[in-house]
C-alpha cells in the first residue's frame, strides 16, 4: 500500500522551511549579488528558480545511476541536442519541411519525460530549435518563491586578497587586491510546493519520484555547500495529502495552518532557536493527511 505522501495519484500541497546563517541564499547579479530582498518589507526572497537548481542538482545524486533520473537542464550541456535525441529516438525527421502528427509529438514528449526527472517534475519549453513541434510541458510540481519570516538586514563586508589580478599591479608594488562579500547574518524562509496529479499522470511521475524529491529537499543543502552561501539548514518539512487527485480544501486553507511567532520580538532573531513553529493538525478537512518529514 502506498503511504499518503508518495502517492502519485493523489494532490499534494508541501510547506519548506529552512534557514540560513552568515550566508548569502540567492544573490541578484543586477545588484553586485546583493541578496535579495523585498523592497518593501525587508524581508528575504530566494527565487524558484534557485530552489529547482539545487533540487535537479541533488535529486540525480540521490537516485544514483538509474538512467530514468537524467537532468535535463544541466550545466555544461545544450538544449537542443537533448530534444534532437527525443526525436532520433521515436524515428522522427529533424527535417522543418516534415510534419510531425500530434501523436508522434507525444510520443517525444513522452521519451523526454520518462529520461528526465526535471521535466516530469518542472515541466519544459521543447518548442526551439528543429524540434518545434513538441510545444511545452507543463509540469505538476510548482515552487514558490521564498520569503524569510522577518526583515533581513544584508551585510556588505570588505575582503582582501593577497595578489593582484594584473602583473602591471604587481609591478607598481601593489600587494593587496580589494573585493567585497554579501551576508544574511540570519533568516528563516517557508517556500511551498504544491504537486498536482493530474499533470504528474501526464508525465508519469511515480512513488519514487516523490520518495527522492522528499529526500533530495532535507539533503540538498549538504551538496551545495559554499563559503557564499553560509549555513543553509532544512527546518520543516510537511506534506498535506489530499483524497483524490482535485483535493478535499484549497491549499492556503491548509498550508497556513503553519505559524512562526518569535520567542523575544525585541531581539534580532540569529538562530532557529529565536523561532516558535507551530502547526495546528487538528480539524484537518475529511480526506486530508498531514505527513511531518522534517520538524
Amino acid at each position: 500500500m502506498t503511504v499518503p505522501h508518495v502517492d502519485p495519484t493523489v494532490r499534494h500541497d508541501v510547506v519548506f522551511l529552512f534557514d540560513v546563517t552568515d550566508g548569502n541564499p540567492n544573490g541578484d547579479p543586477d545588484a553586485g549579488n546583493r541578496p535579495r530582498t523585498d523592497d518593501e518589507s525587508g524581508q528575504g526572497l530566494i527565487t524558484d528558480v534557485a530552489l529547482k537548481r539545487k533540487i535537479r542538482d541533488t535529486l540525480a545524486l540521490a537516485a544514483a545511476d538509474d538512467l530514468r533520473y537524467g537532468i535535463f537542464v544541466e550545466a555544461g550541456h545544450a538544449l537542443n541536442p537533448r530534444l534532437e535525441a527525443a526525436y532520433t529516438a521515436t524515428g522522427l525527421s529533424l527535417d522543418k519541411k516534415t510534419k510531425v502528427t500530434p501523436d508522434e509529438a507525444a510520443q517525444a514528449r513522452a521519451w523526454l519525460c520518462d529520461r528526465y526527472v526535471d521535466i516530469r517534475l518542472f515541466g519544459a519549453v521543447l518548442s526551439v530549435g528543429k524540434t518545434h513541434a513538441l510545444g511545452q510541458i507543463r509540469g505538476p510540481l510548482q515552487i514558490t518563491m521564498a520569503r524569510s519570516n522577518d526583515p533581513v538586514f544584508p551585510m556588505d563586508h570588505a575582503i582582501t586578497r593577497v595578489t593582484q589580478t594584473r602583473q602591471e599591479d604587481i609591478d607598481k608594488g601593489e600587494t593587496t587586491e580589494m573585493g567585497g562579500k554579501w551576508t544574511v547574518p540570519y533568516g528563516l524562509y517557508k517556500a511551498e510546493l504544491y504537486y498536482s496529479a493530474t499533470r504528474g499522470k501526464q508525465t508519469g511521475v511515480d512513488s519514487r519520484d516523490l520518495e527522492l524529491l522528499y529526500r533530495t529537499l532535507d539533503m540538498m543543502f549538504d551538496h551545495d555547500r559554499s563559503a557564499t552561501r553560509g549555513r543553509l539548514t532544512p527546518r520543516g518539512l510537511y506534506v498535506f495529502s489530499h483524497p483524490d487527485a482535485f483535493g478535499a480544501a484549497p491549499a492556503h486553507r491548509l498550508t497556513e495552518r503553519l505559524t512562526i511567532t518569535r520567542t523575544d520580538p525585541d531581539t534580532p532573531p540569529r538562530s532557529f532557536h529565536d523561532y516558535v513553529v507551530s502547526l495546528d493538525d487538528d480539524g484537518l478537512p475529511p480526506g486530508i493527511t498531514l505527513t511531518k518529514l522534517i520538524g
